[in-house]
């Protein structure tokens, strides 16, 4: 079984960034001190060995008539030095003179041995539980060679830098919680203007769906989210207001072939009558019936494609062709009414799904029938507008369409005015499913009209010759 992780909150997250940076610093700083403090130790260190083995080799350099004179020099030839200690051998290992009951023997015929004092040959030293810094030099004069070994108890030194560490990481542990307390508070606090957009957002409901956030009253960070929220906003109320309108219509169109087949079946139901009463009767409601599947089945059909549930299966199409077939359908209906058709422009070729262009077409052409007046011509005009793409678009005498109800044409059920609706027989979807057509197989419509003609123009992607 999959068990989902809920991503850290944001507060958690900064506050990890926070503490991995605070631990990152702050053990750089410690190891940087106690860097220092070590280095400082050994530079006295270093001082107090360099002095002592001066003074060692100094006295040994010195003609002596006795070994007790020369032990009587070598006790006095430091002096004011506290826990520094050293040590004369021979050569050979013999023991000269040590200044305390600390037997170095092992570490003058062990180490590496310098003339004079060198820096780099200072070593530590431990002994039980002592630990010494120490320095192994020769000195070779007229009567003897000596080894010289001079030590410093590194006893204090190793105590001061434990208790410094153990007081170090104690303020660096209280720096740290402190720091993080008030990255915390200042986190919560830097997240306020967010708590009071998510108020600002609840309150807004179906009912108040005009209500926006104010983007000049949040941090700057958060201003684009706010535009985007309000441009989100936008969008939903436009279609919030749409899907009202359509559920209005839907049920306006749906109530009036409801009543008529409700009305006439009670009419014919209130006394006996003849065979063919009754049979005129069922013809008038058969057609109200098959009104409504239509518009069922149109919307069920505009759902599916707006929903991607209709895949189009595109084809090269030449245009004249396509026309001549639509024109040799709706010769006997433009006939009948008195107008004639007429094609325009060249023959192109373009991609769409056949079925899906001679039903647009179709509905474009039944539309224009319906407003063209009698004795006028339609006009179906073939253009390349661009390398990449062909305009098919239907052109029609009549009266002007307001343009304030062109962004609308679109859409179901709406229809411009109650004069232009008196002259249709449908039920206001054609429009919609030509441009659901359209789109589908990655196109575009768009409408054009003035006191002389309206012209509805579709835009489908071109085919190149081979």
């Amino acid at each position: 079984m999959r068990v989902s992780t809920r991503p850290l909150s944001l507060t958690m997250r900064v506050l990890l960034f926070v503490a991995i940076t605070i631990i990152g610093c702050f053990t750089f700083v410690a190891s940087l001190i106690n860097s220092s403090i070590e280095h400082h130790f050994l530079q006295q260190d270093s001082g107090e060995l360099q002095v002592i083995t001066q003074s060692v080799e100094s006295v040994l350099s010195q003609p002596f008539q006795s070994q007790k004179q020369l032990e009587n020099a070598l006790s006095i030839a430091v002096v004011g030095h506290h826990g520094v200690y050293y040590q004369v051998n021979t050569l050979e290992g013999e023991l000269v003179y040590q200044s305390s009951h600390n037997d170095f023997t092992e570490l003058a015929m062990r180490a590496k041995a310098s003339q004079g004092f060198k820096k780099e040959n200072i070593i530590t030293w431990h002994t039980g539980s002592k630990a010494y810094r120490a320095l192994v030099s020769e000195l070779e004069t007229s009567k003897q060679h000596y080894k010289i070994a001079v030590a410093i108890d590194m006893s204090f030194h190793l105590r001061f830098l434990t208790q410094f560490k153990q007081s170090l990481w104690v303020i660096m542990l209280g720096s740290a919680v402190l720091v993080l307390l008030v990255a915390w508070i200042a986190i919560h606090q830097g997240l306020n203007p967010l708590r009071g957009l998510t108020q600002k957002m609840l309150d807004i409901q179906t009912n108040k769906m005009d209500v926006r956030l104010d983007h000049n009253n949040v941090p700057v960070e958060l201003e684009n989210m706010v535009q985007s929220f309000n441009v989100m906003l936008d969008r939903l109320q436009s279609e919030f207001i749409r899907l009202s309108n359509f559920s209005s219509d839907i049920a306006h169109e749906l109530r009036t072939p409801l009543t008529n087949i409700i009305t006439q079946t009670q009419v014919g139901l209130s006394k006996s009558r003849a065979v063919v009463d009754y049979q005129e009767l069922l013809f008038s409601n058969l057609e109200e019936l098959e009104r409504l599947t239509k518009m069922v089945n149109d919307m069920l059909w505009l759902a599916k494609t707006q929903n991607g549930l209709i895949k189009p299966k595109q084809q090269i199409l030449q245009s004249h062709d396509e026309i001549a077939s639509l024109f040799d359908y709706f010769d006997a209906l433009a006939e009948e009414v008195g107008i004639c058709f007429k094609t325009e422009g060249e023959n192109l070729r373009f991609y769409c799904d056949q079925l899906h262009f001679r039903q647009l077409l179709s509905n474009l052409l039944s539309n224009a029938i319906r407003y063209t007046p009698k004795g006028a011509s339609i006009s179906v005009k073939s253009e390349k507008v661009s390398a990449d793409t062909v305009c098919i678009s239907v052109v029609n005498p009549g009266e002007k369409i307001p343009a304030e109800h062109l962004p609308y044409l679109f859409d179901r059920f709406y229809r411009p005015d109650k004069s232009r609706q008196k002259h249709s027989d449908g039920v206001g979807l054609g429009l919609a499913i030509v441009k659901a057509l359209a789109e589908a197989n990655d196109g575009a419509i768009k409408v054009y009209s003035d006191e002389h003609e309206t012209c509805f123009s579709v835009y489908l992607k071109s085919a190149k010759l081979t």
